[in-house]
């Protein structure tokens, strides 16, 4: 139970915030929590309470898996040199990288959750975080 009185704040602000399918359990000291948030902006909220009670995600004990509804958002290009776009779990390059977006590629910002990373959705459904200067306005 110590993780998830660690993780007290997240919780509870999922849960007031109406995320669908909330899950919170606990596996190998990892806590996991999942679900389906109404919009982006509850996603970033969620992801900044972790990054406050854990600076930089270093302490490996939170799996945070929240996913946003689909929304209309803003479309952007992927504006890389070459190569594709990581897409990762959460916004910092410490975090891992769940896809990939194409050079050129239009995707969907859900949100920028700061001036470094946004939330976008691909064409295929990945959804995940960029980091913003690789996106330009479609």
């Amino acid at each position: 139970m110590a993780l998830q009185d660690k993780y007290k704040e997240l919780i509870d602000t999922a849960r007031n915030a109406g995320v669908q399918n909330l899950q919170v359990s606990e596996q190998n000291n990892v806590l996991h929590i999942t679900g389906e948030a109404s919009n982006a902006q509850t996603k970033d909220t969620l992801w900044n309470i972790y990054n406050r009670i854990d600076p930089d995600f270093r302490a490996g004990d939170l799996i945070l898996d929240v996913n946003a509804s689909a929304s209309a958002g803003t479309k952007a290009k992927v504006v890389t040199e070459s190569s594709n776009l990581n897409i990762r779990k959460g916004p910092g390059t410490d975090q891992p990288v769940i896809g990939k977006a194409a050079h050129h590629e239009i995707v969907t910002v859900l949100s920028k959750t700061n001036d470094q990373w946004s939330l976008i959705r691909t064409n295929k459904g990945a959804e995940g975080y960029v980091y913003s200067q690789y996106l330009a306005p479609a």
